[in-house]
């Protein structure tokens, strides 16, 4: 089974213990590439040294909503000029994460919306896809993305909308990263909504060190569980695991362009 586990923060510092011993168990369960993805400005350099330095993780660079207070006005001038460094090499492989988090009340909502802004206008300028957090403001994503209509699309991350929202991304060229939070008995809407969903729609994640499976509870998640994750949302759409990893990982490579 070839797996792609299309967000992770392997570069975190939860995983400075066993980085290596963690990608060499996820390896030997079939995940084949990891798309590490930047958050702030001061996790970018950090996150490329350790692309470089490993086979099969590829880069995103990216300001965070959750970060807001951390990022600068020259962090944005900073990522573009990452962008333009790195534009066409094969480990950068999209912009993000970055968005919109409505869930959080301390977080400006016009400041969220400019930044996010400025990032879709750098996804549509270098034709990167682009690695969306949502949550709780699908609405607001979905009107500034109709208005940017990016060429290459993306991923919103973590999805845990509507169906009629997913219908919506799907039009505007996004795929929707499920992992560990559909595994989960209580996720009911979830768990439904991806019942329906086309299997063009969907690519795998984890979200490591975040968001761990029903089968890991209160522990750190790790990219070696996505194989768990599969199998789990397989089942729940009566396909399986290795047919629901065929598709996502077809769907994976075609948004970054990877044969």
């Amino acid at each position: 089974m070839r797996l792609i586990d299309t967000h992770t923060h392997l570069d975190f510092p939860d995983f400075d213990a066993d980085r290596a011993e963690v990608l060499a168990r996820s390896r030997a369960l079939g995940v084949e590439r990891l798309v590490v993805l930047g958050v702030y400005q001061a996790n970018w350099q950090r996150l490329w040294d350790l692309v470089q330095a490993q086979k099969g993780l590829y880069a995103a660079f990216g300001l965070h909503p959750v970060y807001l207070e951390q990022h600068l006005p020259e962090h944005l001038s900073e990522l573009r000029a990452w962008l333009t460094r790195l534009a066409g090499h094969p480990r950068l492989c999209a912009l993000g994460e970055f968005g919109l988090d409505y869930y959080l009340d301390s977080l400006d909502r016009q400041r969220q919306q400019a930044l996010f802004e400025a990032q879709l206008a750098l996804a549509a300028e270098f034709e990167l896809p682009a690695l969306l957090h949502v949550r709780r403001a699908h609405a607001a994503t979905i009107a500034t993305l109709k208005r940017f209509r990016l060429k290459r699309g993306g991923i919103v991350h973590a999805f845990a909308g509507s169906y009629e929202e997913a219908r919506e991304y799907l039009k505007l060229g996004f795929r929707l990263g499920l992992g560990g939070a559909a595994t989960w008995p209580q996720a009911n809407r979830l768990r439904k909504v991806l019942t329906q969903l086309p299997l063009a729609a969907m690519v795998l994640e984890t979200d490591a060190p975040d968001m761990a499976p029903a089968m890991h509870p209160n522990q750190r998640n790790s990219p070696e569980y996505l194989a768990d994750i599969c199998a789990e949302l397989a089942a729940l759409r009566g396909i399986t695991a290795e047919e629901l990893a065929a598709a996502s990982s077809r769907n994976a490579c075609e948004l970054f362009g990877w044969t």
